[in-house]
């Protein structure tokens, strides 16, 4: 089993998971151990209340002997109801009345005020305070006062350890999940939303985007998604809106020759060239939105250029009459590249023909290229005189014709826009850059080994 990578949502589960469950034991046993002692020693307002009992009692004495000792305790009986008694150093009664064999026998069961306090005996807890100033001159022994009595709102904190503060810590861990997962998914929600009501211009917060998980990943997909979506509707639109407008001019034609007087000769070969200019324009127009929808990888081989050149500007003098030596290749023999053996002819043909259309009769149209690392850099050159810096990148845009920038009959304007779409797909790029001579069509395309034939 593959373990996942090291910024995975999974682990951030797990560290959170482990955080919670190490915290909740710390906690239980922190507090444990608080309300342990305050359920089970003297509070240190009942500590000091009982010191000044004690210090009283021993002043009372001090002052008064047995007579004194008694008005004290006669004064003490009416503030605290339980046993209250002075006794001296031997546990004898430091008052007029002597203690009973009971109270003897209790008196070796007394309690300090730093002992814990255990509620399973029954009554209140017998304690002994040492005199102040002269502890060994007698001390104070009391039943304790109920007030003081430590852990009377024991169910109160067993509430608070058992229910409240584990309910607050696993309201945190859920708001820290909620944020982690769940805010990231109500987003993309949204952006489904957003494409459903044809917002395709939504996109998720960057917090979503910039993120390293699995999530992170998921929210850069779906805006990849919804660029590509985006684009490809505008680019079928504007095919669309162009297509419309480029069939008019042929359709005009057309009703002006069915209309006009022409004999029959001339109205079917009117009819025959504009019915192969719009065929060749949708053609082309089907040929540019497929390479644009179409996602699915391209068989890849090696192709030596050279060769494809050879084959492509055989074609090229036939069709345009241009004679051989005025296409020239300057490619060697070892130049390998590795892609799609019919879109690389398509694009290279595409350029070839752009290239001858846009040079004056007797111009040249050359092809040089070198090797650039795991690339090969090839670049068409022709001498139609380039077009303006300004429209280089423009010239790739469907339906673009720059007229009267550059010779040549025309076009549609397609050429271009299905050569970059189809070196683009096999890994290729392709830009433009006016020369001394006219315009380059420089081509990046990934390079293969040369076969020893």
């Amino acid at each position: 089993m593959k373990l996942p990578h090291r910024h995975s949502v999974f682990w951030k589960l797990s560290i959170l998971l482990v955080a919670f469950c190490l915290l909740m034991i710390w906690l239980s046993w922190y507090w444990g151990q608080y309300l342990q002692e305050r359920n089970a020693y003297l509070s240190a307002d009942a500590r000091h209340a009982l010191r000044q009992y004690a210090a009283a009692a021993e002043q009372a004495h001090g002052q008064g002997g047995r007579p004194g000792v008694d008005a004290w305790l006669a004064q003490m009986s009416a503030r605290e109801p339980g046993f209250i008694a002075v006794v001296g150093p031997d546990l004898t009664s430091l008052s007029s009345r002597p203690l009973d064999a009971t109270q003897q026998q209790r008196l070796t069961f007394l309690r300090h005020l730093e002992m814990p306090m255990s509620r399973r005996s029954r009554g209140a807890p017998w304690m002994q305070i040492p005199f102040i100033e002269h502890p060994e001159q007698g001390s104070l022994v009391l039943a304790l006062p109920e007030r003081f009595t430590p852990g009377r709102h024991a169910w109160l904190w067993a509430l608070l350890t058992n229910a409240l503060v584990p309910g607050v810590f696993t309201l945190l861990l859920c708001i820290g999940l909620y944020r982690m997962l769940i805010v990231p998914l109500n987003q993309l929600r949204e952006q489904a939303n957003a494409w459903r009501a044809d917002q395709l211009n939504a996109r998720l917060s960057a917090n979503t985007t910039a993120r390293s998980d699995e999530l992170g990943e998921l929210g850069r997909a779906f805006d990849h998604m919804a660029e590509r979506l985006q684009g490809t509707v505008a680019l079928q639109q504007q095919i669309l809106r162009d297509l419309s407008h480029e069939l008019r001019t042929p359709l005009s034609r057309l009703r002006v020759a069915c209309e006009g007087e022409l004999d029959e000769q001339r109205l079917r070969e009117r009819l025959s060239r504009e019915i192969d200019g719009m065929q060749r324009l949708v053609e082309d127009t089907l040929q540019l939105a497929w390479l644009d929808a179409e996602r699915a990888p391209l068989a890849s081989e090696a192709i030596q250029v050279q060769a494809l050149w050879d084959m492509l500007a055989e074609n090229a003098c036939f069709e345009s009459q241009w004679p051989a030596r005025q296409l020239h290749c300057e490619v060697d023999a070892d130049c390998w590249v590795h892609g799609n053996l019919d879109s690389l002819a398509q694009a290279l043909e595409n350029l070839l023909r752009n290239a001858i259309r846009h040079s004056p009769s007797a111009g040249r149209v050359t092809l040089s290229g070198q090797r650039d690392g795991d690339h090969w850099l090839l670049w068409l050159e022709d001498e139609g005189g380039g077009v303006a810096e300004a429209d280089l990148q423009r010239i790739f845009d469907p339906f673009t014709r720059l007229d009267g920038s550059r010779p040549g009959d025309g076009g549609f304007g397609l050429g271009l826009s299905i050569a970059r779409n189809a070196l683009t797909r096999q890994g290729g790029a392709l830009w433009a850059q006016n020369t001394a001579r006219g315009l380059r069509l420089n081509m990046r395309l990934p390079a293969a080994y040369a076969f020893t034939l």
